[in-house]
């Protein structure tokens, strides 16, 4: 029985992924890799614009601003987790992965993604008290709280990762394991486990009702106060832009939300599906495009600050 347990473990920390995301479409790897090489470079700038232009304008020093300089770069924690592997999947004959590699991609994806959870309820808690209480948003948000609670929140995605990729290693996988997905990401993994995976599924469960579909309900009562604050303004020209700002704000949160109820609640209930790999890149690929774009680059200080630093720029080049 000692020389079995022993094999077994050797053989969990040998093995390797098969990801069979893209396979099925053995004509179409040279478009996927160039489709999600570009969604990449766009994410990545996107964000590191976003960071750039924060840090380097002082009017930008703000709670709002510092939120949003944190969700770019959690934006780009998450893609650079796993596209950059996705790439050399795509482009590679064996299409696998090592357990180890995995893990790894694991433990940084689901970090970032639980953080930026927690994160977006922060923002729009943010939005709520600058809209609703403006007379006490200095007093409320003060820099020194933000800090505080934005390193809480990290410190928060950081250990829910832990959880989740330590209950994992001590899961038992044989051999060459072929993954119906994309990247590395908790349900599949479980999916193909020769071991019992109820704790998981049930500590998946937990942290999905308290930081999913909790934060979820926190934001999505805050950005109702703020459009039921919205509807009393008198300026119909003020009300269609703050109007149209918030239900932008609504959309992003939730596409990232609905993700990630879909691919993690539903594993947990037993229920399976072959849209999941699908909607996981809507959350991790995709909402990292957008989250600049909605967020920052249509807000009007954001382009003033851009404005004036490529004018700077331009100035000094031409002395």
């Amino acid at each position: 029985m000692h020389h079995i347990s022993i094999e077994q473990q050797n053989l969990t920390h040998t093995s390797r992924f098969i990801m069979l995301g893209l396979s099925a479409y053995p004509q179409l790897q040279s478009t996927f890799f160039t489709l999600f090489l570009l969604i990449y470079l766009m994410a990545l700038l996107g964000n590191l614009l976003i960071i750039t232009i924060i840090r380097a304008d002082a009017r930008l020093h703000t709670p709002m601003y510092f939120f949003l300089g944190n969700l770019a770069t959690l934006d780009i924690c998450c893609t650079s987790s796993i596209v950059p592997k996705m790439l050399e999947i795509l482009m590679s004959e064996s299409k696998s992965i090592s357990f180890s590699s995995c893990i790894t991609q694991l433990f940084f994806l689901s970090s970032a993604i639980s953080t930026e959870v927690l994160l977006l309820t922060l923002m729009a808690f943010d939005r709520y008290v600058a809209i609703c209480l403006p007379l006490h948003y200095t007093s409320i948000m003060n820099m020194k709280l933000c800090i505080t609670t934005v390193v809480v929140i990290w410190f928060c995605g950081l250990v829910n990762a832990t959880t989740h990729t330590s209950l994992i290693t001590r899961l038992s996988f044989f051999g060459k394991i072929a993954l119906d997905h994309f990247f590395c990401e908790i349900p599949p993994i479980l999916k193909v486990s020769s071991s019992d995976t109820y704790i998981n599924d049930i500590v998946i469960l937990l942290a999905d009702i308290f930081l999913g579909m909790f934060s979820f309900f926190l934001t999505c009562m805050s950005y109702m106060c703020i459009l039921y604050s919205i509807v009393k303004i008198s300026s119909a020209a003020n009300k269609r832009k703050a109007f149209h700002t918030c239900t932008s704000h609504l959309l992003v949160v939730a596409l990232f939300y609905g993700g990630i109820i879909y691919t993690y609640v539903r594993p947990a209930l037993n229920a399976s599906g072959d849209k999941d790999k699908f909607v996981s890149v809507i959350y991790a690929i995709v909402s990292p495009v957008l989250n600049p774009i909605i967020y920052s680059l249509r807000n009007q200080e954001v382009k003033s600050a851009l404005t004036q630093i490529l004018s700077i720029k331009i100035f000094s080049s031409r002395i």
